[in-house]
Parts: C-alpha cells; sequence; structure tokens
C-alpha cells in the first residue's frame, strides 16, 4: 500500500486544518486506518483510528476537537482538527496496513 499525506500548514491557536491521507488501492476492506504524531524530540504517538464500520476512537488530548473519517470512494482518511493548540505541532503520519505516510507538518502558533 502507498499512503500520501497532505493539508498540514501553519495555523493559529484556535484555527482548524484538514489532513488527507490518499490511498492506493480499494480501502473497503482495510479494517482499520490511523493517525499518529511525532513532535520535535518526542516519540511517536497515537491520534486517532477508524475502523471499517466506522468506529472511531481518540486519545485523550485530542477527543472532542479532532474528528477522523474515511471516504471509501476516494480511498481517503481525513483528520479534521479544529480548535487547535501549540501543543498539536508535530509532524502527522496516517498508518495503514503497517504502513507510514510520508508525514505532514502542523504548526500551531500561539
Amino acid at each position: 500500500v502507498q499512503l500520501q499525506a497532505s493539508g498540514g500548514g501553519l495555523v493559529q491557536a484556535g484555527g482548524s486544518l484538514r489532513l488527507s491521507c490518499a490511498i492506493s488501492g480499494s480501502i473497503f476492506d482495510i479494517p482499520a486506518m490511523s493517525w499518529y504524531r511525532q513532535a520535535p524530540g518526542k516519540q511517536r504517538d497515537f491520534v486517532a483510528v477508524i475502523t471499517s464500520g466506522g468506529n472511531t476512537n481518540y486519545a485523550d488530548s485530542v477527543k472532542g476537537r479532532f474528528t477522523i473519517s474515511r471516504d471509501n470512494a476516494k480511498s481517503t482518511v481525513y483528520l479534521q482538527m479544529n480548535s487547535l493548540k501549540s501543543e498539536d505541532t508535530a509532524v502527522y503520519y496516517c498508518f495503514v496496513r503497517s504502513t507510514w505516510g510520508q508525514g505532514t507538518q502542523v504548526t500551531v502558533s500561539s
């Protein structure tokens, strides 16, 4: 599987961004797709996951602010990020079938 993440950028605190991860091939039967993030000098941490059935789970730090979704027709998984905080600054990675995307930088200025 090949993954292409996009949508990162620079945003002020309180703002929003939507990340996209385009996946080669059909995603209909992929059991789970996830987003992770890695801040400078820190480990890569789980952010959100969505299953084939549409069930979702989030890290406590993003609950109520981030929403993960999938579009099977477009073979894409999204991460809508609202009410962004400076501590959300990181490189965001999608993770599908044991494969990492290339990462997209999100920088939140306070």
